[in-house]
């Protein structure tokens, strides 16, 4: 040390030692705090994580956003499924009040019950008229008195969801127009119920009556699916509910859907065309042997009159009538196409 004090100088010499003690605190110190030093910051560790993944994996790629929302539709429909076969098991057949309300008639289960008692009055009143007797008369009366107002109702319901069936599209065109022209939903609703005919007005006003309650969009619409059972109106409930729940274009779903209901009017016309031909076939064959039985009866009548009035003969007809009933039924259920 006294060397090198004498080497150096008594100038140079105090600075050397401090440079050197200098360094030696600096080398503790580092060694001491460098594996803290060395770890980046929570800024930097995350931006290198991120980088890395956008390099090696894709996070969040179209692909990926595309599946999910397509697990997410799939998981919607199953639930939708589910709660309307759940709905179809509870409801079953409808009620009375269901199948005048679906006919379209405001009656009461009062009225109906009347209008059952008037038609079996009727009918009594006409068989007694006609000479018949007494007990074949009541049987006329309780026959008609419980046929003819079910069947009343049973064709004006039928008639009312055959016209549902045929403007239903239209409304459906109404509120895709509406939606690409910029009107929200509840707008292009309250547009169908005050323009549209009947019975698309009726069902859309309590559809737009629901929504003023509060009522969501879905749950009104699934309403709709219970006062008229068609699968048009499933189907238009079906797309309100996965668009209320995954989201997308609403427009373009309902533009599938009018194109797809117009392509099942066409579809039934083509059945009903093509099986035009095989319900006259089954029409003749059910009227012939009627029509034979008459003109035998005209040309003939002691021949025919056995029929009547034999033990014999009164049985060949019931079994001719079990028969006939029986082959009606089968070539009806042949010609009527479900889809």
């Amino acid at each position: 040390m006294t060397e090198l004090s004498t080497l150096l100088g008594p100038t140079l010499f105090p600075m050397v030692v401090f440079a050197f003690a200098t360094l030696s605190v600096g080398g503790l110190a580092a060694a001491m705090f460098y594996p803290r030093l060395a770890q980046a910051s929570p800024f930097k560790r995350r931006f290198h994580s991120l980088a890395a993944l956008g390099a090696g994996e894709d996070v969040s790629s179209p692909v990926d956003e595309e599946r999910d929302r397509r697990k997410s539709v799939e998981k919607t429909l199953r639930e939708l499924e589910e709660k309307q076969k759940a709905k179809s098991r509870k409801a079953g057949k409808p009620t009375l009040a269901g199948r005048m309300r679906q006919a379209g008639l405001g009656w009461s289960k009062k009225t109906y019950y009347t209008a059952c008692a008037a038609s079996g009055a009727g009918c009594f009143l006409l068989s007694v008229v006609l000479g018949a007797g007494m007990l074949v008369a009541i049987g006329f009366a309780v026959a008609g008195g419980l046929l003819l107002p079910h069947v009343y109702v049973g064709t004006r319901r039928k008639r009312r969801l055959k016209n549902f069936t045929a403007e239903f599209p239209n409304a459906v065109d109404v509120i895709v127009r509406g939606l690409k022209s910029g009107l929200p939903m509840p707008d292009c609703l309250r547009v169908i119920a005050a323009e549209t005919p009947e019975p698309i007005r009726s069902e859309f006003v309590s559809i737009v009556q629901d929504q003023t309650l509060g009522i969501p969009l879905d749950e009104a619409v699934q309403r709709l699916w219970e006062r008229v059972p068609l699968p048009e109106a499933n189907f238009f409930a079906i797309v309100i509910a996965l668009q209320s729940r995954t989201g997308g274009s609403l427009s373009e779903a309902l533009g599938n859907l009018s194109r797809v209901l117009r392509e099942r009017k066409k579809m039934s016309a083509k059945i009903k065309a093509m099986s035009s031909e095989a319900k006259s076939s089954a029409g003749i064959i059910g009227a012939l042997p009627f029509l034979v039985s008459a003109a035998v009866y005209a040309t003939s009548p002691d021949y025919m009159s056995l029929l009547f009035t034999t033990l014999t003969g009164k049985i060949v007809l019931v079994g001719c009538a079990l028969w006939m009933g029986m082959g009606i039924l089968v070539m009806r259920k042949m010609i009527n196409f479900d889809f």
